[in-house]
């Protein structure tokens, strides 16, 4: 959604000087986030001239603001999580306009045409062990735990995933998650875990938009599993598919009051996506959905993926073996000085400054623009303060993926061509969603260790394709890999 047009419903923007700026209001929620505990950076946020392509050193200093202690990195996500929601607005179609939080507190947008519930169960016997398919194969037992080795070895995947995947594979009754029932938002999403749990026989609640093609779909994938699905749907007799779904954005009360009142112990599953400002719109409605269902069922769990296209901190055993690759890159010794002299530095610059710890791994792809940034800071802020807060919380680093929203951006797709060149897989989406399913199952039954710093519980068995532990720091190698990935097609 670009800086003003018409007059949006549902979740918006707010206006400022008479335009609702998405810019604006990105710019004074990072800077609002920064001040408890940054206040030059905040300043610096906030004097921003061009905040479309200046917004990155900004983004970065959130991570590195909060390092020094975790009450910091806390204190930065509560600021940020305040600064978003106090600037929201709710507009309903008359153009009543309130602040997001009275909308779900029934001042407008009554959540008393309720939905129903229908239950759908499917027509097979649940699978009984874990299987990933990979490259042609359905990959189990041992042939998977050689694969996460290999994962390791190549520096794809970190060791904990390992190890929490390995737990999954030797305690397989775990995959029903028997009490739980998942509540999916954004149940067609191409990284969700909704077809993987069905396939293990576990109880899912799936939200998405009301759009008869989507549920068509999604109902006939249920039927092909050994799980049971919830869906809200209008009430009335046509085929469920027209009937079903509701819009977060424009319904979010009504959407709200049907997820709290759904049976078993909750799970909120984050999985929404939209193009631009509308994935902030989105993102807000489902952080403001899940504090007023966390408030009214304290016990509810969380669930997150982040992209690995972001700025996170590392370890240092992270920073050392890219340190390791840097030197052993002997193929590109030739060509990497004239190259960096050319490009003035920003060609094939290192990953890390040797000896970081942690390091800060900036994988960042400007394209993808400071709206996506914020969204995705908008679900890490809220993962870190309700762990805080004592909830159960799935935070994981998803790895780079041929998701449709991926490569229909010629840029990013040609250079996902080319990442292995440069240490990099990038993973097929029934690879990468069977992957993350496993590790929330993971999460929810055996629990993530505790750590000491938000930093290092988002590092937990991350699957970041290699892009932490590369010889190059990814941004200065994007452009090379999208010319390699171009000159290798046919």
């Amino acid at each position: 959604m670009p800086d003003g047009g018409d007059q949006p419903t549902g979740v918006v923007f707010p206006e400022v000087d008479g335009r609702r700026s998405t810019s604006a209001t990105g710019q004074a929620v990072v800077a609002d986030a920064l001040r408890p505990v940054d206040p030059v950076g905040a300043a610096a946020a906030a004097r921003e001239t061009n905040w479309r392509s200046g917004y990155l050193t900004h983004f970065r200093r959130l991570v590195e603001a909060g390092l020094t202690r975790p009450e910091d990195a806390q204190a930065i996500a509560g600021a940020g999580l305040t600064a978003l929601h106090d600037r929201m607005r709710w507009r309903d179609p008359d153009g009543r306009e309130v602040h997001l939080p009275a909308a779900l507190g029934g001042v407008t947008g009554s959540p008393a045409d309720r939905l129903t519930t229908e239950a759908i169960g499917g027509d097979r016997e649940p699978d009984t062990a874990l299987t990933l398919p990979y490259r042609g194969r359905r990959l189990a037992g041992d042939d998977l735990r050689r694969q996460l080795d290999a994962w390791v070895a190549a520096g794809v995947v970190e060791p904990s995933l390992r190890d929490a995947v390995g737990a999954v594979i030797e305690n397989p009754q775990w995959l029903r998650l028997e009490g739980h029932t998942v509540v999916v938002l954004g149940a067609a999403a191409e990284m969700g875990p909704l077809r993987s749990l069905l396939r293990w026989g576990a109880t899912v609640a799936a939200v998405d938009l009301p759009r008869p093609d989507l549920w068509s779909r999604l109902l006939q994938a249920v039927r092909d599993t050994g799980g049971r699905v919830l869906v809200p749907a209008s009430p009335g007799t046509r085929p469920l598919a027209e009937r079903a779904g509701v819009d977060l954005v424009h319904d979010l009360p009504t959407a709200t009051a049907w997820v709290s009142g759904v049976e078993g112990r909750l799970v909120l599953g984050n999985y929404v996506y939209a193009d631009g400002a509308t994935n902030v719109r989105v993102s807000t409605a489902v952080d403001a959905l899940t504090e007023q269902v966390r408030l009214a069922r304290p016990d509810t769990a969380l669930s997150f993926l982040a992209t690995p296209t972001d700025v996170f901190a590392v370890p240092r055993q992270v920073v050392d073996a890219s340190t390791r690759a840097y030197a052993a890159r002997r193929t590109s010794k030739v060509l990497r000085g004239p190259l960096r002299t050319l490009s003035g530095g920003r060609l094939l610059r290192r990953n890390y400054v040797p000896g970081e710890d942690p390091g800060i791994n900036d994988s960042v792809v400007l394209q993808q623009g400071p709206n996506y940034l914020l969204a995705k800071r908008l679900q890490r802020w809220r993962a870190t303060t309700a762990r805080a807060s004592g909830a159960t919380v799935s935070f994981k680093i998803a790895p780079p993926t041929r998701t449709r929203s991926v490569l229909k951006n010629r840029a990013l797709a040609a250079a996902y061509a080319g990442a292995h060149r440069f240490g990099v897989e990038v993973f097929e989406p029934g690879t990468a969603n069977t992957l993350m399913a496993a590790l929330l199952v993971h999460d929810l039954v055996a629990g993530s260790p505790p750590q000491e710093h938000p930093w290092q519980d988002e590092a937990y068995a991350a699957a970041h394709g290699g892009l932490w532990r590369a010889a190059y720091d990814p941004r200065s190698a994007l452009g090379l890999a999208a010319l390699l990935g171009v000159a290798a097609r046919p």
